[in-house]
């Protein structure tokens, strides 16, 4: 039987990936006030950018809301991003790996490998889920490249999945892991982040 996600920090030699609470939204929204974390997308582009600290509050307590868990991404003592598991179903054994992004500098290293793989582990391994979705917006080309070499296998395209804030429609480009899947993906894991 599957269990929520979250509840605890995750862990590894590089990032530490801590419960978000409201005390982490200036170090979020200095991590990410960028164009370039926007330009591509994320989290309903440009337009739904926050432009104060207090907006990424507001993140962070509808995360609560919907039981998405949340995570603050830090290097030492340095916030340089978010992620969460979310959509969760119990009883379908699934949950979505998304709302990620880093700061420009972490982009290309060893940063995303490393949450990847403590979110999938803690995903797969401790809440016993079958199945973890990973998405992202079709115009995002860099997040599509790092979700399949992470070994993701992409399954599709939804047409007009959703409406971004500044009205425009966004095509949802999926991709997945399984339990199956879950052993060659971890092994190429471990295996980037060695070299």
């Amino acid at each position: 039987m599957a269990v929520m996600p979250g509840g605890r920090s995750l862990v590894g030699a590089g990032v530490r990936l801590d419960p978000s609470d409201l005390a982490d939204a200036a170090g979020i929204f200095a991590a990410l006030d960028y164009d370039d974390v926007w330009a591509a997308g994320y989290s309903g582009g440009p337009s739904a950018r926050p432009r104060r600290p207090d907006q990424w509050e507001r993140r962070i307590e509808a995360a609560a809301v919907e039981r998405r868990a949340m995570f603050t991404v830090r290097q030492g003592d340095q916030i340089i991003g978010t992620t969460s598991l979310g959509d969760t179903s119990l009883e379908h054994q699934r949950t979505h790996l998304g709302w990620t992004a880093y700061t420009p500098a972490a982009w290309g290293g060893a940063v995303n490998p490393e949450c990847k793989l403590l979110l999938l582990t803690h995903a797969f391994e401790e809440c016993g889920f079958g199945r973890v979705k990973i998405q992202t917006d079709s115009i995002n080309l860099r997040s599509q490249a790092a979700i399949a070499k992470l070994g993701a296998t992409r399954e599709g395209l939804l047409r007009r999945h959703m409406v971004r804030p500044d009205g425009t429609t966004r095509d949802t480009v999926v991709f997945a892991v399984t339990i199956d899947d879950w052993p060659v993906v971890k092994a190429g894991l471990l295996a980037r982040l060695a070299r």
